[in-house]
């Protein structure tokens, strides 16, 4: 079976690489094969005679690192192919430290691949930069990871970061959870003669500097306190107001006594997203997300769930829910999306609901629970077929409205302003407008418009008790111009 033997250079220069390693690559007469030509150890064996063929044009050639580490596999195995006695294919440092293209020959069964080894500069980079990695490591490769995989309380080491524009693209992805100013270490050919170290701004990693292939960058732990914008942060500090040493009002919470906030701060975020105020829509998402966390240590707190468990439970409903993304559905629009959704929903609670108006909420608001409830009933046909017949029965609410009105039965009266209400709830549903919505845009305006008024009165000096209805309606129309 055809071979490729896979051997590591080494971190620096020719002084890492052991002698059994230099005699194969001096004695061989083949073509040897190497990533790259970039690395201080090539030039020196080549002056030995050694004719090296590397894939740096490959890099030139393409855009994305996983084309360029599939094509060199390809062409490695190629060449194995057709040589009797295998090929050699080199690398820097230890084949088995971050070098994408040997793990995908190791997973390939065309030909026989041998990791012979080399020295990996990880020991020589923890000695240059004078840490223990047993408080905590991450090894990222430059060219490819998730800013979300960060663990900032761990030493961070960038490898792969070959050219200013990869220094750049970690600079961009760190400058979201760092400060500018945060010190990092940009360490070149770590180990070796050729050793730099140069320690400087996050916000200069992309400056001036000469970047290579034996390019590392150093992320120290960051403290505490900067890291209050995670996840992680947020939990253990509802942990600590909720713990014996915390505090006596976080201590003292339960789930039915923060129902009420619960509510307010919805509001509360409804009217900062009609006011377009970002900054408030921030602070109350963050209020209600607060209430998210307390319920969840309060459910910690007495042994029956926590807040992985709520994360685990809407992650698993998002996927279930959206199987035109996470699966191999297909949708054509927003209503097909809609209705693939309800029946997922129904799927999912079983026999757990017995009426089509199950699942409505009983502490909506009431014009809320009037449009959920309708909206249910129309999703199985239980409708009006035209919204002119929605009007007409208005209509005949009003008219009805007005009988009980002059027989002066006021139960009956607030029965059939109830129905009236009702059938607007219908109305506002047709056209797609949520009436808590509308009427709190209303209610906003009549605040904004009034205000005005008492504003303009108390210009003159008239109390508003004192003030005429001419007076009020010739403001009230001053307020709608303003608009």
């Amino acid at each position: 079976m055809s071979k490729i033997e896979i051997i590591g250079l080494g971190a620096g220069d020719i002084n890492q690489l052991s002698i059994g390693t230099y005699k194969k690559l001096t004695e061989t007469k083949a073509t040897v094969f190497t990533r790259t030509l970039d690395h201080p150890v090539i030039q020196t064996i080549e002056e030995a005679g050694v004719r090296f063929q590397s894939f740096d044009n490959i890099y030139e050639e393409e855009e994305q690192f996983a084309t360029v580490y599939e094509r060199i596999v390809a062409r490695l195995i190629e060449e194995a192919k057709k040589s009797a006695e295998g090929i050699l294919y080199t690398v820097p440092g230890h084949p088995m430290l971050a070098e994408k293209a040997v793990q995908l020959l190791l997973d390939q069964d065309e030909v026989e691949v041998e990791v012979v080894g080399g020295q990996s500069y990880l020991d020589d980079l923890f000695t240059s930069l004078r840490i223990d990695p047993i408080d905590g490591f991450q090894f990222v490769d430059g060219t490819s990871f998730e800013r979300s995989q960060l663990n900032y309380r761990q030493h961070i080491i960038f490898c792969q970061v070959y050219d200013r524009f990869i220094a750049s693209e970690v600079k961009l992805a760190l400058l979201e959870d760092l400060p500018a100013d945060y010190e990092v270490v940009v360490v070149e050919a770590a180990g070796s003669q050729q050793e730099v170290i140069t320690k400087l701004p996050l916000e200069e990693l992309d400056h001036g500097l000469e970047v290579s292939n034996l390019t590392s960058v150093y992320i120290p732990p960051a403290e505490n306190h900067l890291l209050n914008h995670t996840f992680s942060n947020l939990r253990e500090v509802i942990r600590v107001l909720r713990s014996p040493n915390g505090c006596p009002w976080d201590r003292k919470q339960t789930h039915e006594s923060l129902r009420e906030y619960a509510v307010e701060e919805v509001y509360e975020l409804i009217d900062a997203i009609d006011q377009q105020d970002d900054e408030g829509i921030i602070e109350e998402l963050g209020d209600i997300l607060l209430q998210v966390m307390l319920h969840s240590q309060i459910g910690e707190d007495d042994g029956y769930f926590n807040v992985d468990d709520v994360i685990r439970g809407i992650t698993d409903k998002m996927i279930h829910r959206h199987p035109h993304v996470f699966g191999d559905r297909d949708v054509s629009s927003v209503d097909e999306v809609l209705t693939n959704w309800e029946a997922l929903k129904k799927e999912e609670k079983g026999e757990m609901r017995q009426s089509v108006l199950d699942g409505v909420s009983k502490s909506l608001p009431s014009l809320a629970k009037a449009y959920q409830l309708q909206k249910k009933a129309a999703k199985v046909g239980f409708d009006w077929k035209e919204v002119q017949d929605i009007w007409k029965k208005l209509e005949e609410e009003l008219a009805e409205v007005k009988e009980v009105i002059e027989a002066n039965d006021h139960q009956e009266v607030e029965k059939e302003f109830g129905d009236v209400l009702f059938v607007i709830a219908n109305l506002t549903r047709y056209y797609k407008i949520n009436p808590e919505i509308a009427l709190n845009l209303s209610n906003q305006k009549f605040i904004s418009r009034f205000s005005f008024i008492e504003e303009q009165l108390r210009e003159k000096g008239t109390a508003i008790e004192d003030a005429t209805l001419e007076e009020m309606d010739a403001y009230w129309d001053q307020a709608k111009e303003r608009e």
